[in-house]
């Protein structure tokens, strides 16, 4: 399978300074162009051991502090973060030929800005966090149900209280790369290094 990817072109002249109005303007571009889950992120996690773990994870908001996703703090990639806080993500949009490649470490936000984004969630979704004990295992899907429906009944209207065991984290970026595909596998690559606050460097990578 091959495909040539010749619909957009990028150089130097066309990056903003700052990668996260770079990364704004490409999001937007995503959301305009309806892709599905334009907010989706391949996020790469390391263990304490040294095994390398990736799962799709969606981007819930971001600013010039970070990329902001939730999990529950008891899940695989919450272990793996205790123990390693250095993170890459990956956005891969091929609709538009672009990815953008982030590195960084996460840290958690605060239990105010948790709380924040749950109580936005709708009424299912803040259950099916109660209900969900991530990454262990259990023998059938009738379990999951049946915890589900126990907490529904807990929480049956009104708000729900925020898991102590859910929350957001943050990912402080140190690299960011903005990937568009080019024709003859020639594509255009640009990395923003931080060398120091507010400021980044911008280099052309061979592709």
């Amino acid at each position: 399978m091959r495909r040539q990817y010749a619909s957009r072109s990028l150089d130097l002249a066309d990056l903003h300074a700052d990668p996260f109005l770079q990364f704004d303007l490409w999001m937007r571009e995503a959301i305009e162009t309806e892709l599905l889950e334009p907010n989706a992120m391949a996020l790469a996690t390391v263990s304490a051991t040294g095994a390398p773990s990736v799962r799709t994870v969606l981007l819930k908001g971001f600013d010039a502090r970070g990329l902001v996703f939730y999990t529950n703090y008891t899940s695989a990639k919450a272990r793996d973060l205790a123990a390693n806080t250095q993170v890459a993500c990956l956005f891969q949009w091929l609709p538009l030929e672009r990815q953008v490649n982030v590195r960084g470490r996460a840290e958690k936000i605060s239990t105010a800005e948790s709380l924040k984004y749950f109580l936005s969630r709708p009424h299912e979704s803040q259950i099916g966090a109660w209900a969900s004990r991530q990454s262990q295992v259990i023998t059938t899907r009738a379990l999951l149900e049946e915890k589900f429906a126990e907490m529904k009944n807990k929480f049956p209207v009104g708000a729900v209280p925020l898991p102590e065991f859910w929350g957001g984290y943050r990912i402080v970026p140190q690299t960011f790369e903005f990937w568009q595909g080019r024709p003859s596998r020639l594509h255009d690559r640009f990395v923003y290094r931080q060398e120091a606050a507010e400021s980044w460097q911008i280099n052309r990578l061979m592709p």
